[in-house]
């Protein structure tokens, strides 16, 4: 999952939350190093993506972009997964979707010393740009795909993989929908266990 669902999975506390955004870029026992509640957010954010990457749906969905992007298929699938929960946010939060995005932003601010260095500098990029907001639509997927082609040295081709988006919109929507409640109740469980 990208961003906004490990945000969402992530429950009302905002440094669980800070934990599970950062967590790409914190290996092995590094995690040590921070607040309590930091690295609750980290560990849930790898059992996160441990679920993520084994679950049949996620693959099924993997599995329609792999002959052509490869070993991306899996991260274009997490951001198309976030289009699916921004879309469809009210089905899964009370709080409106903006309010939420906001008080996410305003924590990273209150709590910018504990940052990672990676986070601390992506972070003026990221509000400036609206990222969380930017992937209710397709055309702010294609912007996210871009950017993220481009950090490959346009390797990876991900800025093309809209169009598989805009032809299987259903099949990845019915698919999201399906997998997200699995992994909605599995994130529970896991928050519970910390």
């Amino acid at each position: 999952m990208n961003f906004l669902a490990h945000i969402y999975l992530s429950g009302d506390n905002d440094l669980i939350k800070i934990g599970n955004f950062m967590a790409d870029g914190i290996r092995g026992k590094q995690f040590e190093h921070f607040p309590e509640e930091v690295q609750k957010g980290i560990i849930l954010h790898r059992a996160i993506d441990t679920y993520t990457d084994s679950h049949d749906i996620f693959r099924q969905s993997t599995k329609r972009l792999h002959e052509k992007y490869h070993h991306y298929a899996g991260v274009i699938v997490d951001i198309v997964y976030d289009h699916f929960l921004a879309k469809n946010w009210t089905k899964y939060s009370d709080e409106n979707l903006d309010d939420f995005i906001n008080r996410f932003y305003q924590s990273l601010h209150e709590n910018y010393d504990i940052l990672t260095e990676k986070t601390q500098g992506m972070m003026p990029y990221m509000i400036e740009n609206n990222w969380l907001s930017s992937y209710q639509t397709v055309d702010g997927i294609h912007k996210i795909l871009t950017q993220m082609d481009r950090r490959s040295k346009n390797e990876s081709k991900m800025q093309f993989a809209s169009e598989e988006l805009k032809e299987f919109y259903a099949e990845f929507e019915q698919e999201f929908t399906l997998f997200f409640e699995d992994l909605r109740q599995h994130s529970k469980q896991k928050l519970l266990s910390l």
